[in-house]
């Protein structure tokens, strides 16, 4: 039986004695990039201070590094509520937002991992902040002045968020949709609002039109009024010889060869007529 010699496992102690040191220089330092920050824990236990982008050294073995992103987060987030006149309202928001890194060694301790911070503080907190903001306006409110709900909802959450070292950059409404029942009201009174322009508009054009008869009426009777004047005027029957003669001219006639006037009266009417046609 052969038997190995104490000196025979010196390489291999040596070899394993390397890897280990090997491993501690690894575990003895973390590198963190831009836009990241980290927090040292030992033994579990969570230290203080942040860690931001660079080369840190930590205990080797019985330490560990958790590392969060601080750059910009977008996750979309669904809410509904209930308007001041109690019509069901449902939206969805993308939410930007970043971590505060003064704050990262808290969220840490309190919130754990980013999708926690998601789901337990985010998400609830958005519903949260739309009931807010959709119980001050009505339904229609809510869609007509919808900056306004916007603007409330972001105020609401950014109060929320902020004791939570979440900060709001930006919100948008990818959706706001209402009950079928609301939709089929706001359908009706645009049918009905139609309506109502329709009879204005035809109201008024009747108006229009009953005024210029008005104006037309007016006219002719100044029009006839002046004529009279001329007529009384002197050399006003001269003025009506001539319109009788304009007349017969304006009905396709020839001037007449034969133009008879009453002598009785010196301005009277002419009797006009053409020869060809006596038989």
């Amino acid at each position: 039986m052969n038997t190995q010699s104490p000196n025979s496992w010196q390489p291999l102690l040596g070899g394993i004695v390397a890897a280990l040191l090997v491993l501690i220089a690894f575990n003895s330092f973390v590198i963190l990039n831009p836009g990241q920050a980290g927090v040292l824990s030992i033994l579990g236990k969570a230290q203080d201070g942040v860690l931001l982008e660079g080369i840190h050294l930590r205990p080797p073995l019985v330490s560990n590094v958790d590392v969060y992103d601080l750059t910009v987060q977008k996750f979309e987030v669904p809410a509904e509520s209930s308007t001041k006149d109690l019509q069901d309202l449902k939206a969805s928001f993308a939410i930007n937002f970043r971590l505060d890194p003064v704050q990262v060694v808290e969220i840490r301790r309190t919130q754990g991992t980013l999708q926690n911070i998601v789901s337990k503080i985010i998400a609830p907190q958005t519903q949260e902040s739309f009931k807010i903001a959709a119980a001050r306006r009505t339904v229609e409110e809510a869609i007509t002045k919808r900056d306004e709900l916007k603007e409330d909802f972001d105020n609401a959450l950014s109060d929320r968020l902020d004791k939570y070292g979440i900060l709001i950059l930006d919100t948008s409404v990818v959706d706001l949709s209402f009950s079928p029942e609301f939709a089929r009201a706001v359908e009706e009174k645009q049918i009905a609002e139609q309506k109502s322009q329709r009879a204005v508009y035809v109201a008024r054009e009747a108006e229009q039109e009953a005024q210029a008869d008005i104006n037309r009426a007016k006219g002719k009777a100044e029009a006839q009024r002046l004529l009279a004047e001329t007529l009384r005027a002197q050399g006003g029957q001269l003025v009506l010889q001539k319109e009788a003669i304009e007349a017969w001219r304006e009905g396709g006639a020839q001037m007449p060869r034969v133009l008879v006037t009453s002598g009785e009266s010196k301005g009277g009417v002419p009797f006009l007529f053409n020869l060809g046609d006596v038989q």
